[in-house]
């Protein structure tokens, strides 16, 4: 089993990225790789709370892990430290043998410069899941997930 490490600064500060980690809404916006749309059909963010979410290509013939075209996978979360980390468990809902298993995803915030520090974590990657694909998805995770807490910042600026 590998792992993928993944680190990220975001111009907000800790607070917003906090909730939009757990944020249902926020969650579908961020959450989702370029070429695919989201839908959370259950989402409880508290400790032993459940999710369930999937990911379909918006193009007709790609190949998802759980049917033609989606990726469907759920876990719950283990730990919450109030603005400072994130981890969840999840697995992908699959019958293929090289992407079953669980998986442990962990979001640490610490302050940087600037806004928030975010020190992504994705252990256990199951044979079939790619390192690599998977740090690209990550990315591209990130950044939308920094685009909605700066938004969020833009849309609530704190009294003078």
């Amino acid at each position: 089993m590998t792992a993928t490490n993944v680190e990220w600064l975001v111009s907000a500060q800790r607070p917003n990225v906090f909730r939009a980690l757990l944020d249902a809404r926020s969650v579908r916006t961020w959450m989702v790789p370029d070429g695919m749309t989201s839908r959370i059909h259950e989402f409880d963010a508290r400790v032993g709370g459940r999710f369930r979410i999937s990911l379909t290509y918006d193009v007709p013939n790609a190949a998802g892990k759980t049917s033609a075209r989606t990726d469907t996978f759920h876990g719950c979360f283990a730990r919450l430290v109030p603005n400072s980390e994130v981890v969840q468990t999840v697995e992908f809902e699959t019958e293929d043998p090289e992407l079953q298993g669980e998986m442990t995803i962990s979001y640490t915030l610490a302050d940087a410069p600037g806004g928030t520090r975010i020190v992504a974590r994705h252990d256990n990657l199951p044979p079939g899941l790619s390192a690599q694909d998977n740090e690209v998805g990550f990315r591209m995770a990130l950044s939308r997930l920094a685009a909605v807490a700066e938004r969020w910042v833009a849309a609530h600026p704190e009294p003078e």
